[in-house]
């Protein structure tokens, strides 16, 4: 959800993506509040739980995942809530919601999809000293140094989203009025296109791939040594199950940020910031960064077994204290 959002009349797609984008759109937005509610109250029931029985490491940890669980969820929940006013756009072809609305939408989706890769990103950092340095781990990983680190990624979030609070208004000097619209230049397009591509996307992937190559190169060199193989089977799926997080934003995210450098390499877009040969294809960036925000409880539910049985317990109406286990297998 970048500069494209709001825009209306620009992608050559007519009624089609009038009828088509919204009825989409519900979809995602019904699928992704219901799917991150859920998750919000299995993991504020595990925070209100007695301790389990396990290793100290393994408390403190698994509270410390949780608290970037519930980040991303908030992150995406936030993000959420900005949809129905781009849809409303889409629909009618224009911006009805004024100047404050245009810039206020553009600043949380950029602060929202920017703070959702940054805690993946510490999620990744996070499995890699819980697996390889666990004692460090246990030092680093409290709820409440975890909860520290959640509010410091806001800031470069916040910051990489504050040229669209700046520049982001309503009208262009070619093409349809009332469309909301991003920078008036196109070099001023290209520098943040760039600066957003680089800091908001690539560094943190680059983080997050050596951070799991790490904890693969540690199970493959120690997987023969004397360890407890139900803690290297445990460890072996807490990884996948973060890498498959990680796989799916960058699957959801990339036709996005690939759109970006197309348009802001594309000196026919304009001031705009659209180009009708990129229709059919900006409807499909744009579903593909909308549906980001349903694929993370879809994927905490089929790939961890910690959150399926705190699922049925949820809708079982048994008490969070019975979970018991270990909080940090949904990660």
């Amino acid at each position: 959800m970048h500069q494209r959002n709001g825009s209306g009349g620009d992608s050559g797609l007519g009624d089609v993506e009038r009828v088509l984008v919204p009825i989409l759109d519900v979809l995602i937005l019904a699928l992704g509040v219901s799917g991150h509610s859920v998750v919000v109250v299995i993991l504020c029931g595990r925070r209100r739980a007695p301790p389990p029985r396990s290793s100290p490491q393994s408390s403190v940890t698994g509270t410390g995942t949780d608290v970037l669980l519930l980040a991303l969820s908030a992150a995406d929940l936030l993000l959420l809530s900005t949809l129905p006013f781009h849809t409303a756009a889409i629909a009618l072809q224009h911006w009805p919601f004024g100047d404050v609305a245009c810039r206020l939408f553009g600043f949380l989706g950029s602060a929202c999809s920017s703070a959702s890769v940054f805690t993946l990103a510490a999620l990744a950092v996070s499995r890699y000293l819980t697996v390889v340095k666990p004692a460090r781990a246990y030092f680093l990983l409290s709820p409440k140094r975890v909860s520290l680190v959640v509010c410091l990624l806001w800031i470069p979030a916040c910051g990489l989203a504050v040229p669209q609070l700046i520049f982001r208004s309503v009208g262009t000097p070619r093409g349809p009025p009332n469309t909301c619209f991003f920078f008036l230049t196109q070099r001023g397009q290209m520098i943040y296109g760039l600066v957003h591509f680089v800091v908001g996307f690539l560094l943190p992937l680059f983080t997050i791939a050596v951070a799991y190559s790490g904890i693969y190169v540690f199970l493959w060199v120690t997987r023969h040594q004397a360890r407890a193989p139900q803690v290297e089977r445990y460890q072996s799926k807490v990884t996948q199950t973060s890498a498959m997080l990680v796989l799916a934003f960058t699957v959801c995210w990339l036709p996005s940020y690939g759109l970006t450098l197309a348009l802001v390499a594309d000196e026919t877009s304009g001031a705009t910031g659209t180009s009708p040969r990129y229709g059919p294809f900006s409807v499909f960036a744009r579903l593909m960064a909308t549906s980001s925000t349903v694929v993370n409880p879809v994927l905490y539910v089929l790939m961890s077994q910690k959150f399926r049985e705190d699922l049925v317990k949820l809708f079982k109406r048994q008490g969070p204290g019975d979970s018991g286990g270990v909080a940090m297998a949904a990660a």
